[in-house]
């Protein structure tokens, strides 16, 4: 009886294929998007996950902005003290950092309230 390289991978493919029950497996309910559509409504649906998708999106610019002010802060804090730049701009810099981080909140607030 001579055995073939196919034949042993055909068995050994429908032995492991059959060991594990995958297609019947308790698979987890997708999440529904936070506007909450009803059953069967795929344009709401759609439409959900596109507002999520831009509300981490405006989440992420935000959190982008403020490693930006961080950087550019620690930046100005070190030439401070090295003494190539004055104690007021950092003090500058942090006041209008804090403002631009502010106001980037406010508008990401407002724009979640558009869709």
């Amino acid at each position: 009886m001579r055995l073939n390289v196919q034949s042993i991978s055909n068995y050994w493919a429908s032995l492991v294929s059959y060991s594990f029950p995958v297609p019947w497996a308790d698979l987890p309910t997708a999440v529904a998007p936070s506007t909450a559509p009803d059953q069967g409504d795929w344009i709401a649906l759609i439409s959900g996950y596109i507002k999520d998708g831009a509300l981490v999106l405006g989440l992420a610019v935000a959190a982008v902005g403020f490693l930006w002010v961080a950087y550019v802060g620690f930046a100005k804090f070190n030439e401070a003290r090295q003494g190539k730049a004055e104690w007021a701009e950092v003090g500058v810099l942090g006041v209008v950092g804090a403002v631009v981080l502010i106001f980037a909140s406010y508008l990401l607030t407002e724009a979640s309230k558009i869709f």
